[in-house]
């Protein structure tokens, strides 16, 4: 078990003992797959919901929502897809998958009774039934039933977003359900048949009246829509159980991951007082919930989730990897602080998550950018405002449109990323025409360019959505230019181009502490701070302990010095500091304030 320490905000892994290329950044770099659910209705998009991340062999198994296959890794950070032997001509979503050391099990979410797979060789994509028909679900009414009052005694039908869970003494446990009227159920399962034993337990529901992270919509500000309960996921750590859960609503920046924790498998559980345990409301990247929580090769734990794009469809999303750990009185903590910046992907054991910061601060946040061609309103600078919701469209889909960024000053350059966006993209399925291809180049006049990197070759020829480049060396450039290859969509487009590194110069100064009030409704808290000169943003820093700030959320500093805190849980008292950044460093964190 991987012990937490303190929040520290300055340090991480030495980069002497890493490679830049061993770093990675969210949303994943993988081959996100094109959706076919609104074929008909003509909206295309690439998606990716629902990750279950499991450890098998010498490897690691990526399973996702409407994939039609899923990744391997041998590292976390090269992934593979893999395109099986037998799958639903539906396709899967939000499944279950657990290896028991020599079978992968792969459960889809069903509402009747359907088959699961199995495979002994999952990096060939053989895989053969388990079984072709799971037995009926315990006490459930028929698909369909559950729009009614429900018979005392009788459950929705399901299983309908599964977790499944080998304990230690040899008994299977599957855990389920995504509503937002009915709790997480639990039942024990016979590993072999895949048959039920007993009968499903009530484990626990939402409570939003108390639980402010829990409630609905942007930033939880919709209180009139119930919120959605979903993605159940167990770990047992240091003999104790944690029962997962994703809520209150994937489309929304505060979808998050919370953990009841019991003494047994199947209960009694108790809400742990400092969820949420994953939250990322703010930056690039928002939304962590429904995902799984595993450990790598080195014992580093980490949380997987669903953050939103939600340009074209509610459901567009991607994937989040954030490290994880469990101080040593068991409370969980997942570090999403700067979590869709560079972090390093360890080759051994790390003590504490926020370590695996890189250090590398965002560069081209509001900085000048100009194309070589424009469709109607899409206007460059809409790749460099930090939201996936707005895109830069070239006016032709055409080798060598470029896109360039003027950093502002020569800065050091240490990795690159380009998320394109889907604009009318007119794709339904996968094929060979959907690979991504360009040019990266920097220059430290606008006019002189030399190659960044190369993206694309025959070599590794894949659709990259949201790809990741970074330098085996660091570079000095003040402009950095991408130069268009190829995309399988119809148009060319690009919601963000986001360069990170260092500018020459001091990180901004500790600010001082910041004011807190508490709400008459305590699930809501204020926080205001003083501007620090030079600061491109701020981290909002809380939890239980003044050396337990476990939960963050980022501002630019173009939007205020005050943020409305939301997700409070309404019995607790918290701590809450608030550090600076800018595009050379981090500032000390503040002194803690208490918010009782």
């Amino acid at each position: 078990m991987i012990l937490g320490t303190a929040l520290c905000c300055t340090t991480t892994w030495a980069e002497a003992e890493q490679s830049p290329l061993r770093t990675y950044a969210n949303p994943l770099d993988i081959d996100y797959r094109y959706n076919f659910e609104q074929i008909n209705e003509k909206i295309s998009y690439r998606t990716g919901a629902d990750p279950v991340f499991v450890p098998h062999g010498d490897a690691y198994y990526l399973f996702q929502t409407l994939a039609d296959g899923y990744w391997r890794s041998t590292d976390l950070l090269h992934w593979t897809f893999i395109t099986p032997s037998r799958w639903p001509f539906e396709s899967i979503v939000a499944p279950a998958a657990i290896s028991d050391g020599k079978r992968l099990i792969l459960m889809p979410s069903m509402m009747d009774q359907r088959a699961v797979l199995v495979t002994t060789r999952p990096d060939t994509g053989q895989f053969e039934f388990l079984t072709r028909r799971m037995p009926k679900l315990p006490n459930a009414v028929p698909p369909g039933q559950d729009i009614y009052a429900l018979p005392k005694g009788k459950i929705p039908p399901g299983p309908w977003d599964p977790g499944l869970f080998a304990d230690d003494d040899g008994r299977w446990y599957m855990y389920w359900n995504s509503s937002n009227i009915y709790p997480i159920y639990g039942i024990e399962i016979e590993p072999k048949s895949f048959t039920y034993i007993g009968e499903p337990k009530v484990l626990f529901k939402l409570d939003p009246k108390r639980h402010g992270w829990e409630r609905f919509g942007q930033d939880h500000r919709d209180e009139a829509t119930l919120p959605f309960m979903e993605g159940a996921w167990m770990n047992k750590v240091g003999g104790r159980y944690y029962l997962q859960y994703g809520a209150p609503g994937t489309e929304y920046n505060a979808y998050a991951n919370g953990t009841y924790v019991g003494d047994s498998p199947l209960g009694p559980f108790t809400y742990a007082p400092w969820n949420p345990v994953a939250y990322k409301p703010g930056g690039f990247v928002i939304g962590a919930g429904h995902g799984s929580t595993f450990q790598d090769a080195h014992g580093n734990w980490w949380n997987s989730g669903t953050p939103w794009v939600g340009h074209n469809w509610n459901f567009e999303r991607r994937i989040g990897l954030w490290p994880a750990a469990f101080y040593s009185d068991g409370q969980m903590r997942v570090s999403t602080r700067f979590g869709d910046f560079p972090h390093w992907m360890p080759d051994g054991a790390v003590d504490d998550p926020q370590r695996l910061f890189t250090g590398w601060m965002l560069l081209s946040y509001r900085k000048t950018v100009a194309a070589s061609s424009t469709l109607e309103k899409f206007d460059p600078a809409s790749a460099a405002d930090e939201n996936p919701r707005t895109f830069w469209v070239a006016a032709r889909n055409a080798k060598g449109e470029t896109l360039t960024l003027d950093l502002g000053a020569v800065k050091t350059v240490r990795a690159v990323q380009v998320n394109y966006a889907d604009y009318a993209s007119g794709v339904f399925a996968d094929g060979p025409q959907i690979y991504t291809e360009f040019t990266l180049q920097q220059s430290d006049d606008g006019r002189h360019w030399r190659t960044l990197a190369e993206v694309g070759n025959a070599r590794d020829r894949r659709d990259r959505p949201n790809a990741y480049v970074p330098l085996p060396e660091p570079v000095r450039a003040r402009y950095v230019r991408y130069v268009h290859g190829h995309v399988g969509a119809k148009h060319l487009a690009i919601s963000d181009l986001r360069v990170f590194g260092n500018a020459d110069g001091a990180a901004p100064a500790k600010p001082s502490a910041p004011t807190v009030r508490r709400d008459r409704d305590r699930r809501n808290g204020f926080v205001r701070w003083q501007a620090q000169p030079g600061a491109v943003g701020y981290n909002v820093c809380w939890g239980l302990r003044p050396d337990r700030l476990t939960l963050c959320y980022q501002v630019f500093s173009d939007a205020a010095t005050t943020l409305e805190l939301r997700a409070l849980n309404r019995d607790e008292h918290y701590h809450v500091a608030v550090e600076a950044f800018n595009e050379t460093g981090v500032s000390p964190l503040s002194d803690a304030v208490p918010l009782p």
